[in-house]
């Protein structure tokens, strides 16, 4: 399944940059950055939720802190629009020497705006995706309402941005001043895709209509409706991660065999390797699809259960099952049943398993079961007894003939 691990790289300015890095249950399709919005960071919701939603879909997606902002280190007052930039090309540069290089950018507001500048730079870029993004970075300062004549008075001035307080400098305006995304999206020489909400009240569509006019064709626009600029609807961030993974699919993805087999039947289980990575397999019984893997200690992706904790699986429901099955026809209380299990190689107790009269290491599973209801102690202790005569339990402890043949 996916899951997220904490790294961290040097910034533009020599500062460690705070980052999380979402990864996916099997191996990338494609590895993304996400630049989040101004004074945001990489974990406000859209940020957090577009990346695993997209990890979900099989893109591996580093989202940062810039410098000075979240947990990275530095200050955001030294800052600027280009050390944004500059941040983004660091982050490429980690994911390519500790991972992979990044084949698409996603970036949000003015990180989107960062996104379109970075992307010419960043030779392993096949893609680029923005959400909410200005046609011009000096934009988002204003709506902001940034109090610009006090900057050009004094230097700087204050500004409470997302319930924090920030020191704008004149050297931030005079460098998003002079930047123009305009013209870096008509450069650009990768796909686009904007997507933009027509009621944004912080950066207008019309920023939209202006960077999809400027940029060459492959471009596409996606209309988020009725989001905010923050995209800060569970919904609205799954559809527009779900659409930037289809449509990044075609230009930034390895192809890969998503092709699940037929179920076998009736009572039939189907095992097939998925082709991703070196041991993940699908496991496919009726209408069940499900994956099956080693940890990633011993070489597997840990997308799926291992074969022996589906073993510990099949004994536990089982184990329950039968437990239920027994209790109702008793007419007893019992309002649940919870099985643990742990599977080691060890040495049997008590002559549990010899070979020839020598002991042998034996397949221990350790079985711990929670019995809750209003029972009296006869009816724990017999239901106890039942749990050792569950189909599964005699199978295992039974001889087993498994017939093998080609097909």
């Amino acid at each position: 399944m996916a899951h997220t691990l904490s790294v961290s790289f040097e910034g533009s300015g020599g500062d460690q940059l705070d980052a999380r890095l979402e990864m996916p249950g099997g191996p990338p399709r494609a590895y993304a950055l996400f630049a989040h919005c101004f004074t945001c960071s990489k974990d406000y919701f859209a940020a957090s939720r577009i990346s695993r939603r997209l990890a979900d879909r099989g893109f591996a997606v580093l989202r940062f802190d810039f410098t000075g902002l979240g947990e990275s280190e530095g200050e955001f007052s030294e800052t600027s629009f280009s050390s944004n930039v500059a941040d983004i090309e660091k982050a490429a540069e980690f994911l390519k020497r500790e991972y992979q290089a990044p084949a698409l950018l996603v970036g949000h507001s003015l990180g989107g705006a960062a996104a379109i500048v970075a992307a010419g730079r960043i030779a392993s870029v096949k893609a680029v995706a923005t959400l909410a993004a200005p046609a011009d970075a000096s934009h988002v300062i204003q709506s902001m309402g940034v109090d610009t004549d006090a900057i050009e008075r004094d230097g700087q001035a204050e500004a409470r941005l997302g319930g924090r307080t920030f020191t704008v400098t004149r050297q931030f305006l005079d460098d998003i001043a002079d930047q123009n995304v305009e013209a870096a999206a008509r450069s650009l020489e990768q796909p686009l895709l904007i997507a933009h909400s027509p009621v944004d009240a912080v950066v207008g569509i019309d920023n939209a209509s202006r960077l999809f006019l400027e940029a060459r064709h492959p471009k596409s626009f996606v209309s988020l409706d009725h989001a905010d600029h923050l995209i800060g609807d569970r919904r609205d961030a799954a559809y527009i991660a779900d659409v930037i993974a289809a449509w990044a699919a075609r230009y930034v993805a390895e192809e890969r065999d998503d092709r699940v087999p037929e179920p076998a039947g009736e009572g039939g289980v189907v095992v097939a390797e998925t082709g991703q990575g070196r041991y993940e397999n699908h496991v496919v019984i009726g209408d069940h699809v499900m994956l099956a893997d080693e940890p990633e200690r011993v070489g597997g992706h840990d997308s799926g259960p291992s074969p022996y904790q589906y073993l510990q699986a099949a004994l536990g429901a089982c184990t329950s099952m039968t437990m239920r099955m027994y209790a109702e026809r008793k007419d007893w209380p019992l309002e649940r049943v919870t099985v643990t299990l742990h599977h080691e190689k060890g040495h049997a107790e008590d002559g549990e398993a010899t070979v020839d009269g020598e002991a042998r290491k034996v397949d221990i599973i350790e079985r711990s079961i929670r019995i809750e209801g209003d029972l009296d102690e006869d009816q724990r202790a017999r239901l106890m007894e039942i749990a050792d005569k569950c189909p599964v339990h005699r199978t295992l402890n039974d001889p087993v003939v498994i017939r093998t043949r080609p097909v």
